[in-house]
């Protein structure tokens, strides 16, 4: 009986396992209008080479960006004007952060690490509607894991081969 449901229990870790293989967010939802902290979770290197740069794509209508710095890690911001102008708790804001960079760290095939940044849901989502922030990881030797693809309509992440993590947008709450 006990080795029933050790069999039964590694079959479902091994069910699980692939979904682990991208980068996701810790937290996959978040209210319009509301602060999110994201924690990209990236949970292994390049194919047997370490990931020394992570990037990640900022949305439009994710405001006010600021990423977490990370020991070992050097961190860039692209900045650029955004498509339209979002109000700033009164400040109108046309310009800020549209892509996170940590370059020059080392972050082994065997192991795991979080990536960590936050921002203003700004934008004129839709309750439902998810949103996707592209993650690129790239590796010494030039290849790269590219986490970019969102779904079509009809289709989920689950049909994706390399999907961008998404957060579910939620009902504006009354409080940052």
């Amino acid at each position: 009986m006990l080795k029933k449901v050790m069999i039964a229990v590694a079959g479902m870790g091994m069910a699980v396992t692939p979904a682990f293989a991208h980068v996701t967010l810790e937290k996959g939802e978040a209210a319009l209008g509301s602060t999110y902290k994201a924690v990209f979770r990236v949970p292994h290197g390049c194919e047997g080479a370490p990931t020394n740069v992570v990037r990640i794509q900022i949305p439009e209508g994710v405001i006010s960006v600021k990423p977490m710095p990370k020991a070992g890690w050097t961190l860039e911001k692209v900045k650029g004007k955004y498509e339209k102008t979002y109000d700033y708790y009164g400040t109108p804001t046309s310009e800020g952060v549209k892509e996170i960079i940590w370059k020059g760290g080392n972050l082994a095939d065997d192991e795991y690490d979080e990536f960590v940044l936050r921002g203003t849901l700004a934008g004129d989502f839709k309750v439902g509607e998810m949103l996707y922030f592209p993650v690129v990881q790239e590796c010494p030797d030039g290849k790269a894991e590219r986490w970019i693809e969102v779904p079509a309509a009809g289709q989920t992440s689950d049909d994706l081969e390399q999907p961008a993590p998404g957060i579910k947008i939620l009902e504006k709450t009354g409080g940052h």
